[in-house]
């Protein structure tokens, strides 16, 4: 055995001949190191670190045995205390075994085999004691460098940030004077890399794009780890280079240096950074995923604003002035477009049309069957001559029906034909939340009387069909009425009705609607209805929110 591998052994006693016995009887199998007295032990642990046995006659000058072991149980409890008296004292021998965690104590004079024995066996309790301390050691170390790992995944899954911090982690954590990590993509080593240096170390030049280190280049090929140890200017040079692999796939190649270090990297640590290195490839691939989402998410979201403008494009921003009729109309998706809509069109003949629609569904496929809706509806009712309202229903259930079926979805839909001259309202109602009309001079008029109790109701147009896409035919009765001057026609969508009252889980419902609408004065202005709207509602909008109205002058 030689003598870097021998254990060290520690004796400590005020009388030669004992220390000169006891060298004598271990020289051959550890590193021994004699002390006359606790004060020179003291100095020699100073130096030379920590014993793997200790044997320390009790009865010393200045400072007995079982003092100066207690002295050395914190610096060093992993040693193993073996303590000589020349009594038997039992006060003593329970205090040294108590405070000065004596493994063994031993009575001169001892019998040599005795004494070999005890030695032997603090021999095996010490070496089965480092190896689970170390094995201990290594557990704790990997757990907190997994933590760390995972902390850094955790904090932040943006790309270059997480990278960032791995490369750090890793470098701090193996007192590495360098650490390198290079992003691979497709088998290739991407330009942009993430370094650590330590602290005090001069920064490292910066690495080829074109022609990688030649270890690099067999990492990248065989997905091994490869280390490469030499000595330059009389420094012990270690390179270390681990392949990051999730999954079957190289995402990273994360290169570690050290130079002339006092604790050169050991097998334990290699095998603990290749375990690290796939906690690390983990955080690359979650981080790159992340980042694709974010991409994918960013291009989604500017698909979507531009179909928002295609979408509000479709409905009416204007229409020609028709005398004798005011015409008022907002629609508010719930998102970045929807399946509310609502068409003026005013007839060459002179009929105003009005129409509400609401596709089942929110977002994309709402939206896209809400765009044909419109363009069917409007060819309807471009023909010479002023259709009839249900006619019109009756041909867009016809067109639409199959791809409706098709996707579970239906409409709901109120369409309405004004004559100015005749002042006659002609209506088909799809399922659809019953019209209000009104006499708005009435309501002002009450309001001025008393403003608490107004008696006015409103006239609920109450003549319904099913919604559209429901049945192959549809069929429903039109609904008819004459309006007088100072009425008020209004056309909502249920995201109206629906919306929830702040303060509760009730809904907003026709008749707190009709409650808002007697709040209004002269002129009508839909503007000032729906701010009364919002302010009494959830500000989360549920759904999407359409009204017009269309007002007799």
């Amino acid at each position: 055995m030689s003598q870097a591998e021998k254990l060290k052994l520690m004796v400590v006693d005020d009388e030669p001949d004992n220390l000169d016995l006891l060298v004598r009887t271990f020289r051959k199998d550890y590193r021994i190191f004699r002390a006359d007295g606790a004060a020179s032990a003291l100095k020699i642990l100073d130096t030379e670190g920590e014993m793997a046995i200790i044997i320390s006659d009790q009865r010393m000058p200045l400072m007995n045995g079982t003092e100066f072991l207690s002295k050395t149980v914190e610096r060093f409890p992993d040693t193993i205390r073996i303590l000589l008296t020349g009594y038997t004292d039992v006060d003593d021998l329970v205090e040294a075994i108590n405070s000065g965690k004596v493994f063994k104590y031993i009575t001169k004079p001892w019998n040599p085999d005795n004494v070999k024995r005890i030695v032997k066996q603090a021999d095996d309790t010490y070496r089965i004691l480092k190896k689970r301390t170390n094995q201990l050691e290594r557990t704790v170390r990997r757990e907190a460098l997994f933590n760390s790992v995972t902390t850094a995944i955790r904090e932040s899954l943006d790309y270059s940030s997480s990278l960032k911090t791995i490369v750090t982690t890793i470098g701090k954590t193996f007192e590495a004077k360098r650490c390198i990590l290079r992003p691979v993509d497709e088998h290739q080593l991407m330009a942009e890399y993430f370094s650590y240096q330590a602290e005090g170390e001069a920064e490292g030049e910066p690495l080829p794009n074109d022609d990688p280190d030649p270890i690099v280049q067999n990492v990248l090929q065989h997905h091994k780890t490869q280390i490469c140890q030499n000595i330059r200017d009389g420094d012990r040079r270690l390179h270390l280079v681990v392949p990051l692999i999730w999954r079957q796939k190289l995402l990273g190649v994360l290169s570690l240096y050290q130079e002339d270090s006092d604790k050169p990297w050991l097998r334990e640590d290699i095998e603990l950074i290749e375990a690290v290195s796939e906690q690390a490839a983990l955080a690359i691939f979650q981080a790159k995923l992340y980042q694709r989402i974010q991409l994918q998410a960013q291009q989604m979201q500017d698909e979507l604003e531009v179909a928002r403008q295609i979408q509000n494009n479709l409905l009416r921003q204007s229409w020609p002035d028709v005398e004798g009729v005011g015409l008022q109309a907002h629609c508010y998706a719930a998102r970045q477009v929807g399946g509310d809509f609502f068409e003026v069109y005013i007839h060459p003949q002179g009929d105003v049309w009005l129409a509400v629609g609401d596709v089942s569904g929110k977002g994309v496929p709402a939206a896209l069957f809400m765009a044909s809706g419109i363009s069917i509806l409007r060819r309807e009712l471009a023909q010479e001559i002023s259709p009839e309202p249900e006619v019109v229903m009756r041909n867009l259930n016809s067109i639409m029906s199959d791809d409706l079926f098709s996707t579970n979805c239906f409409i709901t839909m109120v369409l309405a034909r004004y004559t100015p001259q005749s002042r006659q309202l002609v209506y088909a109602n799809a399922g659809h939340v019953y019209p209000l009309v009104w006499s708005h001079p009435l309501v002002i008029e009450q309001q001025t009387l008393s403003e608490t109790n107004l008696t006015v109701e409103p006239n609920y147009l109450s003549t319904r069909g099913v919604p559209l896409g429901i049945l192959r035919i549809w069929k429903a009765q039109a609904g008819t009425l004459t309006l007088n001057q100072g009425d008020i026609l209004l056309l909502i969508s249920d995201g109206i009705t629906e919306a929830t009252v702040k303060g509760s889980s009730s809904m907003l419902g026709t008749l707190g609607l009709w409650q808002l609408v007697l709040q209004e004065s002269a002129p009508f202005n839909l503007t000032n209805l729906l701010t009364r709207i919002r302010a009494c509602t959830n500000n989360i909008q549920e759904d999407d929110q359409t009204i017009l109205s269309l007002e007799v002058l």
